[in-house]
């Protein structure tokens, strides 16, 4: 993970990097007036002025100058240290580990934690440490009233660092680890969106061939009807004989091509608006896999008693392609699929003679999540990272499933069970 990190997954939003800021500089301008006119405690303002001027040219050139409106890594990571030397410095002025909001100084490092890489992190965790060290030791004092000053013993002065170094490293890890668990699910969202915006596109191409097929049957027709009169007229014409037989069976052979396309139950046609139940998308897919594939398909559909149709939905094709083509990945030898349906659900169980799903996953109920990893190094290199897993689980709830997912036995076999509520499908008719 470098530094100079450019991926997308490791930017900051310009816009609110920059309000943010607006809003701290406002507050650490009212505070200094405040201090200094309201509450007449006499400390070094003018400087901490000047400090903070300085903040604010950087921030007038960040909103107007840098263009982008994601910040990268690099620039970030800057601008971040930029802000923890500048609170540094103000608290340098006001009291250093006395001043009571000096707690504030992490807050540059918990906010680069969701958002920056590791590295990043660690160098604003180690700025900040070194800044709370030189905070503990030198700085003038905290401004007060007249005579009266603050006091406290040593030990109580060394607490303070150590309490917001263990609460920086707390807060830090945690943001960590939430925002790579964050980006994980943005780039198996991106991943989803991308698959179903091809399945979504090859569907349009589908309704476009078959419109395109309505659109020209009839200026082909009346080409084939002029060619046939042409060939009545002029067939005995040794010399364009040839050239009018071959533009009729021509017109004819097109003729049948845009039939088929019209009437192809592959295809997403907008003139023939069919509604498919889940055995016809279950015979589908596993037409498909059959041809690609020399596992034994078998679907028992003896309990399916109430087959509801539903609109062409590119989600339930794709959510039960992926589980389908699993199955067909891990087996050995055969896939099952039962269809079990009544008045009140439709149930598809999903089973396979393969090793089955990692069970530290099972008892962990980690299965459906992006790139999750299993205990075992081998059966990371078996199972992957779960991504299929977690894009078909995601689609399908979107769509009112329910997931489970188990193994058959102690030797192995999958099974995942894929629910619906008939009142739930219905909403799709």
């Amino acid at each position: 993970m470098k530094l100079l990190e450019t991926s997308n997954l490791y930017l900051l939003t310009k816009s609110t990097y920059v309000n943010l800021r607006w809003i701290a500089y406002a507050g650490q301008l009212t505070a200094i007036l405040s201090v200094q006119f309201l509450l007449d405690f006499k400390f070094n303002y003018l400087i901490c002025i000047g400090i903070l001027i300085l903040s604010i040219l950087s921030n007038l050139y960040l909103q107007f100058r840098i263009r982008e409106n994601q910040i990268n890594n690099l620039i970030s990571t800057i601008y971040l240290s930029y802000d923890i030397i500048q609170l540094g410095l103000l608290f340098f002025f006001t009291g250093g580990i006395t001043n009571p909001f000096i707690f504030l100084i992490i807050i540059p490092a918990v906010f680069s934690s969701q958002h920056l890489n590791v590295i990043s992190n660690v160098i604003q965790v180690i700025l900040i440490i070194f800044v709370l060290i030189i905070l503990s030791f030198f700085y003038y004092e905290l401004p007060h009233p007249g005579e009266l000053h603050f006091h406290a013993p040593d030990y109580y002065l060394y607490a303070i660092p150590i309490s917001i170094i263990i609460g920086l490293v707390f807060l830090v890890y945690f943001g960590l680890k939430f925002g790579h668990e964050s980006r994980i699910r943005k780039k198996a969202y991106d991943k989803i969106q991308e698959l179903m915006a091809k399945e979504n596109e090859l569907l349009s191409l589908g309704g476009q061939a078959a419109a395109a097929a309505h659109s020209l049957g009839t200026p082909l027709s009346t080409i084939l009807l002029i060619a046939k009169e042409l060939q009545k007229d002029f067939g005995n014409n040794d010399k364009i004989k040839k050239d009018l037989d071959l533009m009729v069976s021509q017109s004819n052979r097109c003729s049948e091509i845009l039939k088929n396309l019209s009437l192809s139950p592959k295809v997403d046609d907008g003139f023939i608006d069919l509604n498919y139940s889940i055995y016809d998308y279950l015979n589908e897919i596993i037409k498909s896999f059959k041809e690609i594939s020399k596992k034994n398909f078998i679907i028992n559909s003896e309990k399916n008693l109430n087959s509801i149709k539903i609109k062409k939905s590119p989600e339930i094709i794709y959510g039960l392609r992926n589980f389908i083509g699993n199955a067909n990945k891990f087996s050995k030898e055969k896939v099952e699929i039962f269809l079990n349906t009544n008045d009140d659900i439709t149930e598809v169980i999903i089973k396979d003679d393969g090793p089955g799903f990692p069970k530290d996953l099972i008892d962990k109920q980690k299965l459906g999540e992006p790139y999750i990893r299993s205990a075992n190094q081998a059966n990371i290199e078996k199972y992957g990272l779960g991504l299929g897993t977690f894009i078909g689980k995601t689609l399908l709830e979107k769509n009112f499933a329910i997931i489970q997912f188990n193994n058959l036995n102690l030797n192995g076999g999958a099974l995942v069970n894929i629910k619906w509520k008939n009142k739930d499908l219905k909403k799709k008719i």
